[in-house]
């Protein structure tokens, strides 16, 4: 039976290498669409929850963790030998920078090295981590080939990046449109012929691994050249006494050739910050400078700093500094509604807190507990008295379920960096918006 029959029959075997935010999901599709799948993932812990039908990823509800689990169709495992029985392998795992802010790809590398031993004729192997532009072809390809394969005969290669937006209600695996990009011709016919499978968003096939692996770093340059944009003149708002809210919503009622974005203290997770640089990287290799990133990143990053610094302004108008003053950080994670700490704004603005000698507590209803510098430090319960015991209230990430009216009630003082506390206290100063507030404050 060939490939493409085994697929459209569902009894293809999947392994899906990587179990995070982005494998785990799929995997579930996977095996809710009629699939065998394995997981492989070294952290044994993870291992261990799965089998026993234990979710770890919010957006997966837990049922289908279970039911799937219960018939026997998922399945996880440290062992890389799995893959000799797999017919499609896709390759989920994570793609960090480094200090430099230069891409490691060691983790696809131990991947397929990992893998090496048990790949075998007519399978297919898709990578869906975000890269640079070439990945596929420069790492991948050339590994399988040294078997003795010809790609687009003997196996299969393609690249279809992941779409995974944490916390979000609407999308998901199997609704969001995928783009599919093959090696060859035939490469893109099979893995799109998968995808089909599993998702009813539909199909995008595109030319080469490199139109897909470029497509993706579009998708997040674009968001953060305009999150980076509206950060910047946020700060001009705050100098000149204009409403940066209201002017987004002014500008949104044009109803083309606007999209909004909206301010903040930096934007986290793990495509925004990161994704863009791949492509910094590795347009040095044509002698090129993407100077729109590369201003893009720079305010992004500044902005944690930016949001301290009105911290301090805020304290001073009460005759306070931030050494020695007890801060309340409302939230942890990077975004609204998800306990996804990773490259969290909320991170960097607390460790700057703390080198400033502030006292911090925070509350996260999704985060219990988070280590600072050397500190692990647990989210307290929001009462009136853990608000009132503040010097200062700094809201960093707006999750839907907490009680601002309490927060805006008994705070001695707000520094509201998302816009979601709307009354007009003297005591309450937002970013895009601080000098709303320039009353003394001693007429409270």
């Amino acid at each position: 039976m060939s490939l493409l029959d085994k697929i459209k029959t569902k009894t293809a075997n999947i392994a899906i290498i990587g179990l995070g935010y982005v494998g785990l999901p799929l995997a579930v599709e996977c095996g809710k669409a009629g699939y065998s799948v394995t997981g492989i993932d070294l952290n044994e812990e993870k291992i261990e929850m799965l089998n026993q039908g234990q979710n770890y990823i919010p957006d997966i509800p837990d049922n289908d963790m279970v039911q799937l689990v219960d018939n026997g169709k998922l399945k996880a495992t440290t062992d890389f030998g799995e893959i000799d029985k797999s017919d499609i392998v896709v390759i989920c795992v994570p793609t960090p920078l480094d200090k430099n802010k230069q891409p490691t790809t060691r983790f696809i590398e131990e991947a397929i090295d990992a893998s090496f031993t048990y790949i075998k004729r007519k399978q297919l192997f898709i990578l869906e981590s975000t890269t640079y532009p070439g990945t596929t072809e420069e790492i991948i390809l050339p590994k399988i080939e040294s078997k003795g394969l010809e790609v687009g005969k003997d196996f299969y290669l393609a690249f279809s990046p992941e779409r995974i937006d944490p916390g979000n209600p609407n999308f998901n695996v199997c609704n969001v449109p995928k783009v599919v990009g093959g090696v060859t011709s035939d490469c893109t016919e099979v893995a799109a012929a998968f995808y089909e499978e599993i998702t009813t968003g539909g199909v995008f096939k595109v030319s080469s691994p490199k139109v897909a692996e470029m497509e993706k770093l579009l998708e997040n340059i674009f968001r953060i050249v305009n999150i980076s944009l509206v950060n910047e003149l946020a700060m001009l708002c705050d100098k000149m006494g204009i409403n940066i809210w209201e002017v987004i919503s002014a500008a949104k009622t044009k109803p083309f050739g606007f999209m909004p974005f909206y301010p903040g203290p930096g934007a986290g997770g793990h495509c925004i910050p990161l994704d863009p640089f791949y492509l910094t990287w590795k347009a040095k290799e044509f002698d090129f400078s993407t100077r729109f990133i590369e201003l893009a990143g720079e305010i992004n990053d500044k902005m944690p700093e930016y949001v301290v610094s009105k911290v301090a302004d805020t304290l001073n108008k009460d005759k306070k500094s931030i050494n020695g003053s007890r801060i309340l950080l409302i939230d942890m994670a990077y975004k609204k509604d998800i306990g996804d700490i990773r490259e969290s704004p909320s991170i960097k603005v607390a460790k700057q807190l703390l080198f400033a000698g502030a006292e911090i507590v925070y509350h996260d209803p999704y985060v219990p507990n988070v280590k600072i510098l050397t500190k692990k430090y647990y989210s307290e319960n929001l009462t009136p008295d853990l608000i009132k015991n503040s010097d200062l209230v700094l809201i960093i990430t707006n999750h839907s379920q907490i009680d601002y009216d309490m927060i805006s009630k008994n705070a001695n003082l707000i520094y509201d960096s998302r816009n979601v506390i709307n009354n007009k206290h003297t005591n309450i100063f937002k970013l895009g918006h601080w000098q709303q507030n320039n009353e003394d404050l001693d007429s409270r």
